[in-house]
């Protein structure tokens, strides 16, 4: 908890997420990097207008993903747009590099000054679209103490949305988080079974309840069931919602953000 609370200002924060194009190398890559550069600034900006609480940038246009590793031409890239948005907004940012990147994710928080990671596949295996994921903890917080990066944040995915979790079926969610918590997950996230779908609120009470470190909810919220959830956990990653229509291929809407920030704050 004491690193939440050095990396948010909030108790409860909002963490707006920058889908980026699509990255050199990758399947459905297009633009060229200035524009790719350009179009995450300008929706940094949307964002800090609008008064969101913290950044989190994600390479969620680079399918198929690769399972755990990215090249070097999609990581540098992801370090050069965290710095330049960390530096124009000043707001805790974030970072996650799909699918499983997470010793790549840590390496670009590093170089690019940014406060925290989101990691899948921290404990327990889990079958994904891409191929089963295995658990990275005990390697991730090595690496992460061998570059001098103690201060970065590394947030957990537990039962993580877009996977096959019959493996471990007799493991509860609750189970998950206490095993993050004592391999020292700075936070959990908890989500729906796919984006855009809703966390539940009854596995969010028992997490609130039973566990010491930070609950995130990383899908599903929207302007209507927010304050349902607002009680229940430290902090909410947001895409879908604050995309045009509510999908998250579409332009960030400057509306749609400012609108939610002032239902959650006024």
């Amino acid at each position: 908890m004491d690193k939440f609370k050095s990396i948010f200002k909030q108790d409860k924060s909002i963490i707006g997420m920058i889908h980026l194009k699509a990255l050199p190398g990758t399947p459905m890559y297009t633009f060229n990097s200035s524009y790719i550069i350009e179009e995450a600034l300008k929706e940094a900006k949307i964002y800090k207008k609008a008064g969101i609480d913290a950044i989190m940038i994600e390479n969620m246009h680079d399918v198929p993903y690769l399972k755990v590793g990215v090249g070097h031409e999609v990581s540098t890239l992801m370090t050069l747009i965290a710095y330049l948005i960390k530096q124009d907004t000043n707001l805790p940012v974030g970072i996650q590099i799909l699918a499983g990147a997470n010793k790549e994710a840590l390496a670009v928080a590093k170089s690019s000054s940014i406060d925290f990671i989101r990691a899948e596949g921290f404990v327990f295996a889990h079958t994904a679209d891409e191929g089963i994921i295995e658990a990275q903890a005990g390697e991730l917080l090595r690496y992460r103490k061998q570059i001098d990066a103690d201060s970065i944040a590394i947030f957990t995915d537990i039962k993580k949305k877009h996977s096959s979790h019959a493996i471990t079926h007799d493991i509860s969610v609750l189970d998950t988080a206490k095993a993050a918590q004592f391999f020292l997950s700075d936070g959990v996230i908890i989500t729906g079974n796919h984006t855009g779908m809703a966390a539940s609120i009854d596995e969010l009470k028992v997490l609130k309840d039973q566990i010491e470190i930070p609950v995130l909810v990383g899908s599903g919220i929207t302007i209507d069931n927010v304050k349902d959830y607002f009680p229940l956990c430290s902090a909410m990653i947001v895409g879908s919602h604050f995309k045009e229509q509510g999908f998250w291929k579409n332009e960030l809407s400057y509306e749609r953000v400012s609108r939610f920030m002032n239902v959650l704050k006024g």
